[in-house]
């Protein structure tokens, strides 16, 4: 915590009524009991919600939108995001693996990542299913956020962490004298990280590591993929929920359009071939296919991880399948055969 500064918040909402006016800039607000990112103007600014876990939507839909045409070429607006937590942050690995690969990048992921800047934002609480640190992730930023963000009542910490956060901190200097963080403060804040760190760890200490993930689906049996498989409806909210699943159709339509639309490995059609084939045709098959996906292939493929912890599949699920129940049975039943 070399380079941080400190500022009053109401210095902070200063700027981003600045900033507002070069910038779209999307930020979490609370609608009902929903905590989501929302494109604000000026009277958003008091009513953002700083440090709370965690948007509904994964930050990976700002730049794969659900729908887009990418027939067309389209110059992506200037966009700042607030808010975004660890585990979207680390997802992003996995995205720039895929879509930034040299030679096949595609053009339309990288204008809209080089026209965002990220504000990263620690988590002061947790939800009921995060578990980002099972798998090696912190509950803060360490990676792909140009700014880290931490607001205490009235206090706000922000630590540059590329040139796009320069540009940031520029226009800041230019309203208001820095002070760097002081020694109190900073022990504050890593007591706090700490903090969540420990609960992180209560929570979720049956959980099996990420990499203990894989090895404990690669040697399942059936039985257990036809009893969590009974109320999945193949709905596929949880890989659009997913801040790392990137499966998508390519559709033509008429008037040079060329849609790429997000696609789910839950939908019944999803391997379906010619004559009707389809390896995934059993349900439980399909169920189990996502998990060897993201826990067992992707591994294989790529040096990023595909699950980040973030617990939203299991939010989303209307079947009202958890995913961390699934895989603490699958570490007891390998631990009652270690004992027979």
């Amino acid at each position: 915590m070399t380079d941080v500064f400190h500022i009053k918040l109401r210095v902070w909402q200063n700027l981003l009524a600045t900033l507002i006016n070069d910038y779209n800039i999307y930020a979490p607000l609370k609608n009902q009991e929903a905590l989501d990112y929302q494109l604000i103007d000026k009277s958003h600014i008091p009513q953002i919600i700083y440090n709370v876990p965690k948007p509904i939507s994964p930050l990976k839909l700002f730049f794969l939108p659900v729908k887009e045409n990418v027939a067309l070429e389209v110059l992506s607006a200037p966009n700042i995001i607030i808010g975004s937590p660890a585990c979207d942050l680390h997802a992003l690995d996995i995205l720039d693996e895929i879509y930034l690969h040299e030679p096949f990048v595609d053009p339309f992921y990288r204008e809209k990542r080089e026209n965002t800047i990220l504000i990263g934002t620690d988590c002061h609480s947790i939800l009921e299913h995060c578990h980002c640190t099972s798998y090696g992730i912190d509950p803060y930023p360490d990676k792909h956020h140009d700014l880290l963000l931490t607001v205490i009542e009235e206090d706000v910490f922000l630590e540059r962490n590329s040139e796009k956060g320069d540009t940031v901190i520029e226009i800041l200097k230019n309203q208001t004298e820095l002070r760097r963080i002081t020694e109190s403060h900073q022990i504050d804040l890593l007591l706090k990280r700490q903090s969540i760190i420990d609960r992180l760890a209560d929570q979720n200490e049956q959980l099996p590591d990420y990499q203990q993930t894989g090895q404990l689906i690669t040697q399942s049996n059936d039985a257990i993929w036809k009893k969590y498989a009974k109320t999945c409806v193949a709905c596929g909210a949880c890989a659009t929920i997913c801040p790392t699943c990137t499966c998508f159709l390519l559709v033509d339509r008429p008037g040079f359009e060329k849609i790429r639309q997000m696609d789910a490995c839950q939908y019944p059609g999803f391997a379906r071939i010619a004559a009707g084939e389809d390896p995934l045709g059993q349900h439980f098959v399909r169920f189990r296919n996502r998990y060897l996906c993201k826990y067992v292939w992707k591994p294989e493929k790529f040096h990023s991880i595909a699950c980040t912890g973030c617990g939203r599949c299991i939010e989303t699920c209307i079947g009202n399948i958890d995913k961390n129940e699934l895989f603490r049975e699958l570490k007891r039943v390998k631990g009652k055969h270690k004992d027979t």
